[in-house]
């Protein structure tokens, strides 16, 4: 089964398009990396899917639905680069604000909350306030809240971004660990090879603007990942699969407008 299935989606603002022509299918527990040249429209295509802008073309289907009715029934949790966490609140009410929102009873939600900071490995954080914690603790927080109410479909825009290279390792680990333990579908930006590559069952390569869908890689890394696997022969062969699908996206699409020109004359 599909969990995202997208067909000719395309946007553009003002006279700049940012994607066209998307064909892109995703399936159940996929964990999806979007990886492409700076401004490439990444997190444009995954705000698309998040129903947090609408294409100017195309169609979104997620969980069988419209994007926007995927987004009504909660069918999908989103961590942004930014935690993005409440700090008048403690870890355990921004894990708990979605389900607030949703009118969970008191009892269900702290259960629940509980629950997830178990699966996030902080238990013990419940009290403790997001400017208590270091970077990597308040992401966790944010991928809590975002697991909460059980999404089919995670979406991540960079969430390790901003984060040290060592504790970006870290997390990646702690990120598999609970994609395998949550049942979720993830959709994942990064501008990393390396990252894309470690963490997922496939990586999309997209084009410099407007962005298209140069190449979907398969990553065939045996499952569970662990420190070794980036020292693996195969994973070295698939960051160079990935690096040089990324270099002839790039020169594919400074030829066109050559080509163009030529066929013109």
């Amino acid at each position: 089964m599909n969990v995202v299935e997208i067909s000719g989606v395309s946007k553009r603002f003002g006279s700049t398009t940012a994607v066209e022509g998307i064909e892109l299918e995703i399936g159940e527990r996929e964990f999806v990396s979007l990886i492409g040249p700076s401004g490439c429209g990444k997190s444009t295509l995954l705000r698309i899917i998040g129903d947090l802008i609408e294409p100017s073309g195309g169609k979104v289907v997620v969980n069988r639905k419209t994007a926007r009715q995927a987004r009504k029934d909660r069918d999908y949790g989103i961590v942004f680069q930014d935690p993005v966490l409440y700090d008048w609140r403690t870890v355990a009410k921004n894990v708990a604000l979605p389900l607030e929102i949703a009118r969970w009873p008191r009892q269900k939600r702290k259960v629940r909350v509980q629950k997830m900071l178990e699966l996030v490995e902080l238990t013990g954080f419940e009290n403790h306030r997001p400017w208590q914690l270091s970077g990597g603790m308040q992401q966790r927080v944010s991928i809590a809240r975002a697991l909460s109410f059980d999404p089919a479909l995670l979406l991540m825009d960079e969430p390790f971004g901003a984060l040290d290279e060592m504790t970006r390792e870290r997390l990646n680990m702690e990120l598999l660990r609970i994609w395998a333990a949550s049942g979720s579908t993830v959709v994942f930006v990064t501008h990393s090879i390396s990252e894309a590559v470690f963490l997922s069952t496939q990586v999309v390569v997209m084009s410099p603007r407007p962005g298209r869908i140069s190449e979907v890689v398969p990553i065939d890394l045996k499952q569970p990942r662990t420190a070794t696997t980036r020292e693996e022969p195969r994973f070295f062969e698939l960051v160079t699969q990935v690096r040089e699908a990324l270099h002839l996206g790039h020169d594919l699409e400074r030829a066109a407008p050559v080509i163009t020109q030529q066929a013109e004359a």
